[in-house]
């Protein structure tokens, strides 16, 4: 029979074979130049911010209601100036007529302290007077009040300039009809004319060539109940577009001191958030590139909110995983020097076969490789056992169990293992269930193999006794012996992994040692505890702490 071949080359590197197996390598990060996490905070913060300067900077009812209060007093002050003419440029004895003499000085004087152009139009349309016009040596003379200079914030200009620019091309924005005016002026020319010469006031809002405002007011004048002609009486609207740069200025210097203030808030934030979680992702990915080595997670755990809960999930996790790094250490020196032990025996056994001289002989050492194979089947089903325990934690569903249903069936398996007059296996349960999260196969792996651990140490018609009591928040199950009780000083021992001590208890090579370090690999799985301990009475007694379910 041909040995098998150990050194059989594999698959080439290049080949299609080999193709499959190949890991796909893990994609690069890219390294972003600016966090992004900082601008999707600093972002929302400015952009809501801007939005309402920007409804506030429009300021179209504020305009409003300056426009409607200046058309209030034009109109206040076109009644005046329409009264005095009535009383005094009336002549003309019943059917009456506007004195031409005595309205164009009248006009002026009256007009020229609300800062406002008087015109006054005759019945028939024909335009009587003009305040801006003097005449003079047969010259007409028209007189225009200039803006006053702008004496306002130097750096407000260009914005104004803006302003101007983009709220005409608003929707909401009022489209005030053009102001023309035509060489010779009649009262056709203005509807609030016509209004006030059938004796109703009128106003109306335009704006001219500059784009300014330009605010007309038309009163009927009246004699003895009887309309003699139309006042109409126009302002520019400087003080009001004058009143509403001041309210933006005053917007804007407030809200440049809110963006500076929302700027810093926001970066302040920025920094508080995406600096450790930063710091977190670096550590996390040295983790990652050097499993080998030990890296520290940042400690954020005095923060008290959820980055804090983040370093301190993400430093138990990793202190977890090299915990299990160390373990899966010691556990292959543990499988390694386990399996040495049945292997080295059996090729002593192996190479003493062909040195035997009688049949004894050759019985005896084909005795030993038999326990020899055995053992080594024992001890591997239970390395893998305990190596899948890890797995079928993670995989398995939690679900409530009765721990006194679980107890009682695992009690009965182990007693139909008994022969007849073996160990008794007793059972003491209280009348309430008593209910724990869990995984129902594991949880019953743990009492079988405490069972089977107690029943193993018993003398033949010992008794097994297995209580469960409920304390509070927990969940407690005792299994008792009368065997001869743990070594002084070995509590902890018993727990490691192939920890076996078995004078007189059992055949050499039975017990790998394991059943007890799974039980309580199982048990920390699920939040509880196990130990053991010597009872005054003789034997020994193991206790398992469960934290009981929510549906208790």
């Amino acid at each position: 029979m041909a040995a098998p071949a150990l050194g059989k080359p594999g698959p080439r590197p290049g080949s299609a074979e080999a193709a499959p197996a190949r890991a796909a390598p893990a994609p690069r990060r890219r390294r972003r130049r600016f966090p992004s996490l900082w601008l999707r905070i600093l972002a929302p913060n400015v952009l809501a911010l801007a939005i309402l300067v920007g409804g506030i900077l429009y300021l179209d009812q504020y305009r409003a209601g300056l426009l409607d209060n200046k058309i209030a007093a034009l109109t206040i002050q076109a009644e005046l100036i329409a009264g005095a003419l009535g009383e005094s440029a009336v002549g003309g004895g019943e059917r009456g007529k506007l004195e031409i003499e005595q309205v164009n000085p009248l006009i002026r004087r009256l007009a020229l302290p609300t800062r406002s152009r008087a015109r006054l139009f005759a019945v028939d349309g024909e335009l009587l007077a003009d305040s801006r016009a003097l005449l003079s040596a047969g010259r007409l003379v028209q007189l225009r009040t200039l803006p006053p200079p702008d004496s306002g914030f130097f750096g407000l200009a260009w914005l104004d300039a803006l302003f101007e620019e983009l709220l005409p091309r608003l929707p909401s924005r009022d489209a005030f009809p053009l102001y023309l005016e035509r060489l010779n002026q009649r009262a056709a020319d203005y509807d609030e004319v016509g209004v006030a010469l059938l004796g109703r006031n009128d106003s109306r809002v335009r704006r001219n060539e500059d784009g300014r405002l330009v605010v007309s007011v038309a009163v009927p004048v009246q004699y003895l109940r009887r309309v003699f002609g139309a006042l109409l009486l126009s302002a520019d609207s400087d003080d009001i577009e004058a009143a509403v740069r001041d309210v933006r200025l005053a917007i804007l210097q407030v809200s440049a001191g809110a963006l500076a203030i929302t700027v810093l808030l926001s970066l302040f934030l920025a920094g508080t958030i995406a600096r450790p979680l930063r710091r977190l992702a670096q550590a996390a990915e040295r983790v990652r590139r050097r499993v080998g080595q030990r890296v520290e997670i940042p400690d954020f755990s005095r923060r008290r909110d959820e980055i804090g809960d983040l370093s301190v999930a993400l430093r138990e996790m990793t202190d977890a995983l090299y915990t299990r790094l160390d373990a899966i250490d010691r556990f292959a020196a543990d499988v390694s020097h386990e399996i040495r032990n049945p292997l080295t025996s059996l090729r002593s056994a192996v190479e003493s076969v062909a040195k035997a001289q009688s049949d004894e002989q050759r019985q005896r050492l084909f005795a030993i490789i038999q326990q020899d194979v055995g053992r080594l089947d024992r001890l591997i089903s239970d390395i893998a056992n305990a190596s899948r325990v890890d797995a079928d934690m993670m995989r398995a569903e939690v679900e409530p169990l009765d721990l006194s249903e679980l107890l009682s069936t695992v009690a009965d398996i182990v007693r139909q293992r008994q022969p007849d007059g073996g160990v008794a296996v007793i059972v003491d349960l209280p009348d309430a269930p008593v209910v724990v999260d869990g995984i129902g196969g594991r949880l019953a792996q743990v009492v079988e193999n405490l069972l089977a651990n107690a029943v193993s140490f018993s003398p033949a018609g010992g008794t097994v006794r297995v209580r469960l009591r409920a304390a509070g928040d927990e969940a407690m199950i005792a299994v008792e012996d009368d065997g001869p009780g743990i070594p002084a000083g070995e509590e902890e021992g018993i727990f490691t992994r192939f920890y076996s001590q078995r004078e007189g208890h059992g055949a050499f090579g039975q017990h790998s040692g394991l059943g007890l370090s799974i039980a309580r690999q199982i048990v920390e799985a699920h939040d509880g505890t196990i130990d053991a301990a010597n009872r005054a009475e003789g034997g020994a007694v193991f206790s398992v702490r469960l934290p009981r379910g929510r549906d208790r």
